[in-house]
């Protein structure tokens, strides 16, 4: 089997765990190989040595019958072409700040620097989401993820578009304000929970079920209902949940609506986490667009449906894309 036949190892790094993944790419198809996933915990607080351990153990779980050129899909800030972190005051991953992950990861593996590309965790998503076919035959598509923050890639014929005035700051919708504040402040998992909190104690609402169970040990809002909780209480009538619910999603439409119409958008792509809620999450996204950008009441909005997979895949279709251009 010559080296095109084989798989592309990537890693996907979130804030709690590490995917390793080999994917295989035919014309017309990517492919996760089941067989080879392995996810495993990570500790983002810990400090450089240990972290990078546990990334390399993860990817030496796939063995060598890959074809070498790794695909690394990971949050920002980082320095995606030097492959240096810039985690600082981000409450993750600090240990990491100034770190060379790309040299840390080829000592460990015992593999070249070149073979090792980096790109954001959004942008592999919105690339997978596209090689696998979510956007159809549009070329300029976006893709917003909502879940612990906002994510988001701008889209043109597949890759990532990071400058220029059609698109905001470095692509990245969580650089957005709305209504004067950071757009997280509205719309992240941190955000609406908290929302939720203030306006059902301002209207007596005894809150939404499952309420003490929500949070984990040192988080500041455990007792508070989680996302999934408030929305089960707004389709059980609720208002006080739908509000915010509402506010929170129209958000995204408000604040994104002057770039998805100066970028051409063809097709909006959402995932993430609270896209489980998607009886809520579209129809508030689409209010909030059509209230800036009338234009945009049209836009095909559709829900991702390969979440588990995009990842992986256009961590696997860069990893390619940088070979070719070397």
């Amino acid at each position: 089997m010559n080296d095109l036949e084989l798989p592309t190892p990537v890693l996907e790094i979130g804030g709690t765990h590490v995917t390793a993944a080999l994917v295989r790419h035919a014309p017309g198809s990517w492919t996760v190989a089941a067989d080879s996933v392995v996810r495993r915990g990570l500790d983002a607080h810990a400090p450089a040595s240990q972290l990078l351990d546990a990334l390399a153990a993860a990817a030496n779980s796939l063995g060598t019958g890959h074809n070498g050129r790794w695909g690394v899909a990971l949050p920002g800030p980082f320095d995606y072409a030097s492959g240096i972190a810039r985690y600082e005051h981000v409450g993750k991953f600090d240990g990491l700040q100034d770190v060379d992950v790309r040299a840390g990861l080829a000592e460990r593996l015992g593999m070249a620097l070149g073979t090792v590309t980096f790109l954001n965790d959004a942008d592999a998503f919105g690339i997978g989401e596209v090689a696998l076919g979510a956007a159809g035959r549009s070329r300029r598509a976006v893709c917003i993820t909502l879940g612990t923050g906002v994510g988001s890639s701008f889209l043109a014929d597949g890759m990532p578009v990071k400058t220029g005035t059609d698109v905001p700051p470095d692509g990245s919708c969580y650089l957005l304000e709305y209504r004067g504040r950071p757009l997280e402040d509205t719309v992240s998992r941190r955000a609406i929970r908290r929302a939720y909190a203030a306006a059902a104690g301002a209207s007596g609402s005894a809150g939404a079920p499952g309420a003490g169970a929500a949070g984990a040990p040192g988080d500041p809002d455990a007792g508070t209902p989680d996302v999934r909780d408030i929305a089960e209480a707004a389709r059980a009538g609720d208002a006080v949940a739908a509000m915010v619910l509402e506010r929170a999603f129209s958000a995204v439409g408000e604040a994104a609506a002057p770039y998805l119409s100066s970028f051409g958008t063809e097709v909006l792509i959402v995932g993430g986490s609270m896209t489980g809620s998607w009886d809520i999450v579209e129809p508030a996204i689409r209010k909030g667009m059509a209230a800036v950008a009338p234009g945009l009441a049209a836009l095909p909005l559709r829900k991702a449906e390969r979440s588990e997979e995009a990842g992986l895949v256009g961590a696997a279709y860069w990893a390619g894309h940088t070979a070719e251009g070397a």
